[in-house]
């Protein structure tokens, strides 16, 4: 009698390690079956296909818990972060959204995906720069400058700021072959109304032009405000040499 009595505490012992591991092996097997082997990360994912060179639309991210293993550091984390970026790439539906697969809306990206930061109603044209004219090389991409004409008219020469806030989205370089420190601006691509756009043509054929950059603190920060009587390429119906006089007399 007093055996068995000794053994009883050995028995219960040995049926709670048991159960002990058979709790574990249940936990094992439903961490397995539910993908969660280590925590997880509520990150931004698409909700549709994204094509390239089109701002993801509203509506089409979501945000959705993932295990952490495998994720880029470049993943975002709320939907606002990433909504209306510019995709690279095609981002297929339920593929996590990272930083390095799209870019944000006025970047210039050059040769890459993206299309141009264009506004509806507007174009990009390029004109010439050089150290002198361009502000010594220092016009970046997203810099706003202000373009001054010096015309010569029979015995006069007169000089006016024609344009101003004109948005600077690409930066050409020549470095001769040499190394990128040595590159220098040769073209502006700038965003103007095909108007505009016809009378800086007129003044790069007849006139000498310079370039002021302007102070950041006085850049335009809201929707660029259309010009009423260019609202359209259609609308730009050429320059003559009166309409160039009848729009800036004081060069004349």
């Amino acid at each position: 009698m007093r055996t068995v009595t000794s053994r009883r505490p050995f028995t219960i012992l040995g049926i709670v390690l048991a159960l002990l591991v058979i709790a574990a092996f249940v936990l094992v097997a439903i961490n397995a079956s539910t993908g969660n082997s280590g925590p997880s990360q509520n990150v931004v994912v698409a909700t549709q296909d994204l094509v390239p060179r089109v701002p993801i639309p509203t509506g089409s991210l979501e945000i959705k818990s993932l295990p952490s293993a495998g994720l880029p550091s470049t993943v975002f984390t709320k939907i606002s972060d990433a909504q209306g970026m510019i995709p690279l790439v095609t981002i297929v539906k339920g593929e996590v959204v990272s930083a390095n697969l799209v870019a944000r809306p006025g970047q210039a990206l050059g040769a890459q995906s993206e299309f141009l930061p264009i506004p509806s109603g507007y174009v990009a044209l390029a004109i010439p720069t050089s150290e002198q004219q361009g502000v010594a090389d220092s016009i970046q991409p997203g810099d706003f400058i202000s373009v001054i004409a010096t015309v010569t008219s029979g015995a006069k020469v007169a000089t006016k700021t024609v344009f101003t806030n004109i948005h600077v989205i690409l930066v050409g370089v020549d470095n001769g072959g040499g190394t990128a420190s040595a590159a220098t601006a040769t073209s502006l691509t700038v965003v103007v109304t095909q108007c505009e756009a016809e009378y800086i043509t007129w003044f790069l054929s007849y006139a000498s032009l310079k370039y002021t950059l302007e102070s950041p603190q006085d850049y335009l920060t809201g929707p660029v405000a259309k010009d009423p009587n260019c609202q359209s390429v259609a609308d730009a119906k050429g320059v003559t040499l009166k309409l160039v006089q009848q729009a800036f007399p004081s060069l004349f």
